[in-house]
């Protein structure tokens, strides 16, 4: 209990600040959408493999999935981010636990340039999912 003229340390500390609170909302609002969009975009390249591209069955498999490297870019179109260079700094700092390995600019462009058709799919199925 805290005298007359004292001040309660303790309380101050504690005490609610809108910015860090709203930080925290934000980047939890983000992480959802991530992870949302990510489950949907992954169980529907599985239920659809036609639309997933083809890859040699031996060799060494990307660091990053179709699924990662499509939410990555949807990600980045609902934030918009019209610069690649500028969405992958921010997806290293914000996203990197979400994504352990976040691709660099060259091979997330010539990534999303192979997916093509797999991207024009997703889309749409997306903008099906969705009430607006």
């Amino acid at each position: 209990m805290c005298h007359a003229g004292e001040t309660d340390k303790g309380a101050q500390d504690r005490r609610w600040n809108p910015t860090s609170s709203l930080e925290a909302l934000v980047d939890a609002d983000l992480d959802t959408l991530a992870t949302a969009l990510y489950v949907r975009i992954d169980n529907l390249l599985k239920a659809s493999p036609k639309h997933v591209p083809w890859r040699p069955a031996v060799g060494i498999g990307p660091e990053l999935s179709d699924a990662e490297a499509v939410t990555l870019a949807v990600l980045q179109a609902l934030l918009g981010y019209i610069s690649e260079a500028r969405w992958l700094r921010f997806g290293r700092t914000a996203l990197r636990h979400l994504f352990p390995y976040p691709p660099k600019q060259p091979g997330y462009n010539k990534r999303l340039r192979r997916l093509p058709g797999t991207l024009t799919w997703l889309i749409g199925a997306l903008a099906r999912d969705t009430g607006l």
